[in-house]
């Protein structure tokens, strides 16, 4: 399939040229590009409906001019098991938010994700020591039937809440099925987060039952989670019981005494049996998830996601722009409180081996996970910006190191990838690969900008607008504009989008997170441009621009020159108020062997003047030991403006390091 020439409304262009470079890094080989899904996909339409579209920019085209047609072929081209689909596919495409999909639906999100029952490895799961197990289909699906029989003994009924306190391990799956197999409502968040934090999230959606592991291994030591799993039973009454994992010892009754309603895991699932599994068939908006924003401005949003729109947006997702099929071996280093666990999950509704690790990925060495791709024969690698960019800073040349022959894809995200992280891939991990850069987030479960198996990548630019969803770029007359910066928004429904927020019932916080700026569109909050192929280039948050001298900037465009320097482990910059403008403040973490002198200073300065503009040179430099950070590993500029401008931080909880935020309070470089 040909790449798009441009984007699928050309005549929104601008003459901005975009800032990429011209020629690609990588292009895929006319065998990839024949037996690729989107290609298989794209001949099926066009056979089946009459159509003749013969490139990406045709077919996106048509997915949101005619929804009713584009998500019914990807119901089938995706194999969506359900007692019943019906006629309607959607009510009115405009209406945003409120637009209902598929409303005479009947289906289970978990029973697309357990189609199949056989001896093929399900799940491959590593902990940080190397401790690898294997879980077959057939020992999935007996277990997950265990587990749905002991929370139905409990009474738990279709829209209750279960809750996962838990590592990335193979029985959160589990429970995540079980609990969904019955048409409850899962919710989960990762064992380093503090009591606060997960009462901050579970206290807002009340669950009946709550799974927690004994424990957790990071950098080579186990942590205790039974004594936040207390106090989290003892200030949210609604939790009648507590299922104890062991993954850091045996968990044994006496290690989770005084736990009210707390049960070992091996006594919850029962008998080792065969019990019958019963999908419950429900609606295609049900609830099936809660997720949860970051919370670093106040306690975090509880946003609640579809089983229908879930499901089909994945499917789309992994099978058309990431090209997963059955039998794919699939990684992405996640955590279960960040929506890539859920991204990944939803590959065995394709058919995959999904492959999971907890722990931290440096750990024993720097090698740890590229030793894991290898033994493992990874085909799909997914991680994050950071990782990428530690990993070049460490000096790793996996593609001297070890055997990645079986590696067709690296997926990126978490923020933007720097363009040199871009060429790092190709340089030292491997050649030909097919390295997708997404974006979307928790707020979709999903995709705005993703990957093209059938097109070439650019250095720091995004392949493409995945099909189905009118993302454009707003200028600051809410006009659409391509080849320049702006607000991304969309402007059409989509399956994904949350079916409402928890705890607010007239829609009142969900209406102003997304629609309070332009009635009716989608305003997803990040600061980007569509360039003339189609791509997208993320500047960073909207909310972090830079505005010095009235001109809008944004960070990513500092992060990509200054993370060109060996010397600078990762930076955080900042607006900073001053006599009624704003001035850009860098801060930078330093390899422990350098210091901050003028001579690096200026460095990295002029770096910042040639590869971006003057504008964009920052009036202070200043070094720090440590770089506030969420959960997730996503840096917190808003957090360190705060700080900057005594402004108090509602949520420490949100931080996975509030202390750092400690080094930018008083600091008399910035007096001035």
């Amino acid at each position: 399939m040909p790449a798009s020439p441009s984007p699928s409304d050309p005549s929104t262009a601008s003459s901005s040229a975009s800032r990429t470079e011209s020629e690609p890094l990588w292009t895929p080989d006319a065998a990839r590009r024949e037996s690729a899904n989107l290609t298989s996909f794209l001949e099926r339409v066009n056979r089946d409906r009459g159509r003749s579209f013969d490139s990406y920019a045709a077919l996106h085209r048509w997915s949101i001019e005619s929804p009713d047609e584009f998500w019914t072929a990807m119901w089938d081209f995706g194999g969506v098991v359900a007692e019943k689909r019906g006629d309607v596919v959607v009510d009115d495409v405009t209406k945003m938010p409120g637009a209902r999909w598929f409303p005479e639906a009947r289906l289970n999100f978990a029973q697309n994700l357990l189609r199949d029952g056989g001896a093929e490895t399900a799940i491959v799961a590593r902990r940080e020591d190397g401790r690898t197990t294997e879980t077959t289909r057939a020992e999935l699906r007996r277990a997950v039937a265990r587990c749905a029989r002991g929370l139905r003994a409990l009474g738990v009924q279709p829209g209750d809440r279960v809750a996962g306190y838990l590592p990335n391990i193979p029985e959160t799956i589990v429970a995540m099925l079980a609990a969904t197999s019955l048409g409850a409502i899962w919710s989960s968040c990762s064992p380093d987060f503090g009591l606060d934090g997960v009462v901050d999230r579970f206290g807002q959606i009340e669950p009946r039952v709550l799974f927690t592991a004994d424990g957790y291994f990071y950098k080579g030591k186990s942590y205790d989670s039974l004594a936040t799993a207390r106090g989290v039973v003892d200030r949210i009454a609604s939790i009648e019981t507590v299922v104890v994992v062991p993954f850091v010892g045996d968990a044994d009754t006496g290690a989770f005494e005084g736990i009210r309603g707390a049960v070992g895991y091996g006594d919850f699932l029962g008998s080792d049996d065969d019990p019958e599994l019963v999908f419950e068939q429900l609606p295609f908006d049900h609830p099936i998830y809660v997720l949860y924003s970051s919370g670093t401005t106040g306690k975090p949003k509880c946003i609640v996601h579809s089983a229908g729109g879930t499901l089909l947006e994945h499917l789309k997702e992994l099978m058309l722009h990431t090209d997963l099929r059955s039998g794919s071996r699939f990684f992405y280093h996640t955590t279960c409180g960040w929506m890539m666990w859920n991204w990944l999950v939803s590959g065995l509704a394709v058919g995959c081996t999904i492959m999971l690790y907890d722990g931290f990925p440096f750990w024993p060495d720097d090698k740890a996970l590229f030793d894991y791709a290898e033994a493992e024969r990874v085909e799909f690698f997914g991680t994050s910006a950071k990782f990428i960019a530690a990993a070049e800073k460490a000096g790793l040349k996996p593609a001297e190191t070890h055997d990645l022959a079986p590696l067709r894809a690296i997926l990126s995200t978490g923020s933007p990838l720097a363009p040199e992280s871009f060429r790092y891939v190709y340089r030292d991990v491997k050649a030909d690969v097919h390295l997708a850069s997404i974006s979307g987030g928790t707020d979709i479960v999903g995709l705005f900008a993703g990957g093209n198996p059938t097109a070439p990548v650019y250095t720091g630019e995004i392949q493409c607008i995945p099909l189905g969803k009118d993302v454009r770029v707003f200028d600051d007359d809410a006009r659409p504009v391509i080849g320049e910066k702006g607000e991304l928004v969309c402007t059409r429904a989509f399956p994904a989008m949350p079916v409402y927020f928890w705890n607010d019932p007239e829609g009142e916080r969900y209406h102003a997170a997304y629609f309070d700026v332009y009635p009716g569109v989608w305003r997803h909050g990040d600061w980007v441009e569509i360039t003339e192929r189609g791509g997208m280039i993320i500047y960073g948050r909207s909310d972090a621009v830079l505005n010095p001298g009235g001109v809008r900037i944004g960070t990513a465009e500092i992060y990509r020159e200054v993370e060109t320097f060996d010397e600078v482990l990762e930076a955080i910059v900042v607006g900073q108020e001053q006599d009624g403008d704003e001035r850009i403040v860098l801060f930078v973490r330093l390899r422990d062997d350098v210091t901050l002198d003028d001579a690096l200073v200026k460095r990295i300065r002029t770096r910042i003047r040639e590869g971006a503009s003057p504008r964009h040179v920052p009036a202070k430099v200043v070094a720090v030991t440590d770089i506030p950070r969420t959960k997730s590993g996503k840096i917190v500029e808003i957090a360190v403006k705060n700080v900057l401008h005594g402004r108090p931080n509602k949520n420490l909880e949100a931080l996975a390091n509030p202390e750092a935020l400690d080094q930018f309070r008083d600091r008399p470089e910035l007096a001035d």
